[in-house]
């Protein structure tokens, strides 16, 4: 694991370095993606930790939220997404709540956020059609995310990642001045409706 930089969400991803410093994130999935997300170190806004950081001027922040590092909260981020997500329109809302749920369930169970006064912070931002959410937790000495070997529909424990893989156009993590970051993006069209 690297401190400084991104993480693609694909076991594998090429990352390239381009000028000042950045790398351009690759696709999670071999759909079609809305494009490469360049993620600069250090973020100017934490709140938008997973977005451009030339990028934040075209972006919609349309929600953050900081919940405390416990389970109740997975409930919370939930409703909170749901209720935000209501006014937009946006057709993959129910797959953005099930994503959150789980990234924020991760966050509690592995991440230092689970300590005594321990926080998770949620953010969620539109940008192009695009729906980015950034999960941001304390992070972990011992755990980095990974998806699981031999996940499928089946197994009990260990999907959040995988779901998040199979479902989101894009998704990765990096360590930031915030604590760790684990984002995804949601294209306008669903992913499970042929185009």
């Amino acid at each position: 694991m690297r401190s400084n930089g991104c993480q693609a969400g694909e076991k594998g991803s090429k990352m390239r370095t381009g000028d000042h410093g950045h790398q351009a994130v690759r696709s999670a999935s071999s759909r079609p993606s809305t494009g490469s997300w360049v993620a600069p170190e250090p973020y100017a806004d934490p709140g938008c930790a997973g977005l451009p950081q030339h990028a934040t001027k075209a972006v919609e922040l349309l929600g953050r939220i900081d919940l405390p590092g416990e389970a109740a909260s997975v409930r919370k981020a939930r409703h909170y997404l749901r209720v935000l997500l209501a006014g937009t329109g946006h057709p993959q809302a129910d797959y953005a709540v099930l994503l959150v749920s789980e990234l924020v369930a991760n966050a509690v169970r592995h991440s230092d956020s689970r300590l005594p006064r321990g926080q998770v912070t949620v953010t969620v931002a539109r940008r192009s059609g695009t729906l980015h959410v950034d999960v941001i937790d304390a992070g972990s000495a011992t755990s980095s995310p990974r998806v699981q070997v031999g996940t499928d529909t089946e197994t009990c424990t260990g999907r959040g990642l995988w779901l998040v893989q199979e479902l989101a156009a894009a998704w990765g993590w990096h360590e930031s001045k915030a604590g760790r970051v684990v984002w995804f993006q949601l294209a306008l069209s669903n992913p499970l409706t042929p185009s």
